[in-house]
């Protein structure tokens, strides 16, 4: 058996309250400790946080994972890898190491360890007026790693593709290994009586068109009262859009804004439907944790989403706001569907667990080194 591999993993995405990156990173750091062959060092992009990284390491079964020596503020450091200033190396904050694993689109540079980053989307480069201006700085960063003779790793092979192209890429040196789904708790038991709902969750912004989903819900909600759409998830840049669309609905009396769930499996347990309306997306996690709960899904064909869902969900196209509501009209209504759905999302969401991801993770990080 070889020895292990000694990686640096960039943990930042655990601070804080977590969003689909950071649900990913735990996700794979969990999967990453129950293995004899990687040994993992955790890091962190920020000048204040990395004191409480050995805790959330430690909470995923990293013990003695730690957080880095000396901090490293985001905010100095990704200005001077973009403009190519090599320093400091990552070996400078976690000692020797094989392999560098930046998990947020940005990998630091290296003294001798390998490098691979993952490329979650390329929202800044094909949908720039969707993203932040911290965003907008990726692209450069992963374009100097891809030619530094980085790895790149993506959760679905739309985006595979969409690197190469933009990035120019080798084929073969982008490798795609999909997230797993949660572990499954319980389901809670409807209670009796209780209020019908549909579900959207995720951070607020622009990029998850909750404004197109709130005029899509206006056009169901007349005929059936007493429905609702509740809106989980911390507010983002996208906030005040979705304010003036609530506003602006007849029904928007029945639109629940919920702000951050620290645990959505009771939110999702009680939903007639979880309803994912975005613009774009590398992947979609909260469709695969709706499917393991055997919850059904109304979801747009937005990038990565369809690899996703398969025929588990009722899709439909991007921004039509019709079709969406004759979706969601069809899943309150339909005994049947909402059945079928149900049995459906289990038997898919199987497909994808951490343990695999981790295993195929190890062989991209071994790749690497040897190359």
């Amino acid at each position: 058996m070889p020895a292990p591999l000694t990686v640096a993993v960039d943990a930042t995405p655990l601070l804080g309250r977590r969003t689909g990156m950071g649900v990913a990173t735990a996700g794979l750091l969990a999967a990453l400790a129950r293995r004899s062959d990687v040994v993992v060092r955790g890091y962190g992009l920020t000048g204040t946080g990395w004191r409480a990284l050995p805790g959330a390491l430690a909470a995923l079964g990293l013990p003695g994972a730690g957080g880095g020596r000396v901090p490293l503020p985001a905010g100095l450091v990704l200005p001077a890898w973009g403009r190519g200033v090599d320093l400091p190396p990552i070996e400078w904050v976690t000692g020797p190491v094989d392999v560098v694993h930046g998990t947020n689109f940005v990998v630091p540079p290296t003294r001798s360890a390998a490098r691979v980053v993952t490329v979650a989307d390329l929202t800044a480069l094909r949908f720039p007026e969707l993203a932040t201006p911290a965003a907008r700085l990726y692209p450069d960063l992963v374009r100097r790693a891809v030619r530094a003779g980085a790895m790149v790793h993506t959760f679905s092979t739309t985006i595979a593709a969409e690197v190469v192209e933009a990035f120019g890429a080798a084929p073969d040196g982008v490798e795609v290994v999909a997230a797993g789904a949660p572990p499954v708790t319980p389901r809670r038991p409807p209670a009796p009586g209780g209020r019908r709902y549909l579900l959207a969750l995720g951070t607020v912004e622009p990029r998850k068109d909750l404004p197109g989903l709130v005029a899509a819900f206006d056009l169901v909600a007349g005929g059936r009262p007493g429905l609702e759409l509740c809106i989980a998830g911390p507010d983002g840049w996208g906030a005040d859009a979705l304010g003036v669309a609530v506003a602006a609905a007849r029904h928007g009396d029945r639109v629940r804004r919920l702000g951050w769930v620290a645990d959505p499996a009771a939110l999702l347990d009680g939903a007639l439907a979880l309803v994912y309306p975005s613009v774009y997306e590398g992947f979609g996690l909260p469709p695969l944790e709706a499917m393991a709960r055997g919850v059904p899904v109304v979801a747009t064909a937005a990038g990565a989403v369809p690899e996703v869902v398969g025929d588990a969900a009722l899709v439909v196209p991007v921004g039509d706001v019709g079709a969406l509501a004759a979706a969601l009209a069809t899943v309150v209504d339909d005994d049947g569907v909402r059945a079928r759905l149900a049995a459906a999302g289990p038997r898919r969401a199987a497909r994808f667990t951490w343990d695999d991801a981790a295993a195929a993770m190890v062989a991209v990080y071994r790749r690497a080194a040897g190359g």
